[in-house]
């Protein structure tokens, strides 16, 4: 039976002193989707070309950079549904910030994934996922964006959250500033793991 290959590009917060920004991209025998992403964490020859670039945020500080890059291959970025073969693709809604933004619930042959690098709340729709991939801007407390407008949940938070709502693999994302500090500092996350950029996940 296919597997498919979910390959993290960059697994940063926007201006991370480390890692690339967050992207990741999906790698089914029908093709190949890209999610985020941007400046350095862009698809490369052996990932092929994408049919679709979706984003989570049409808003974000990187939308520019995207789209430039979305260009080179005939594509532009935007929040929709995909489908092909057996991968079945929907943006879901997320709490982050004042304007709308998604995450995406990725199908593939009974199976489940959750690609939802920034969020405020953890999402009620990824209870269940198989394999979930997650914002660790923040590690032990949120991160408020000013006006309370929403902002980033911590990494012990959603830790608690998708271990109670039956997630079996939770894979962060997004690694902030203070999430960095912890894990300098010997940290671990009481459940779940930090994503490996370049690494790539089966489901």
């Amino acid at each position: 039976m296919a597997r498919l290959r979910l390959r993290l590009l960059g697994v940063g917060a926007m201006a991370s002193p480390r890692y690339f920004p967050a992207g990741l991209i999906a790698l089914a025998p029908s093709g190949a989707v890209m999610f985020d992403g941007g400046l350095a964490a862009v698809p490369d020859e052996t990932a092929g070309r994408p049919s679709a670039w979706l984003v989570t945020d049409l808003r974000a500080e990187l939308i520019a950079d995207i789209r430039r890059r979305a260009s080179t291959f005939g594509l532009r970025p935007e929040v929709t549904a995909y489908a092909a073969d057996d991968l079945v693709v929907e943006p879901r809604p997320v709490e982050h910030t004042s304007h709308q933004t998604w995450g995406y619930e990725l199908r593939w042959q009974g199976r489940t994934a959750v690609w939802a690098p920034e969020f405020w709340r953890f999402p009620e729709w990824a209870a269940g996922a198989d394999l979930m991939f997650a914002d660790a801007a923040g590690w032990s407390r949120p991160i408020r964006f000013r006006g309370g407008v929403g902002g980033h949940a911590a990494v012990s938070d959603t830790a608690a959250a998708a271990r109670a709502a039956g997630v079996e693999r939770l894979v962060f994302a997004h690694v902030g500033r203070p999430t960095i500090r912890a894990l300098d500092a010997g940290a671990v996350p009481e459940f779940g793991e930090i994503g490996r950029e370049g690494g790539e996940y089966l489901l």
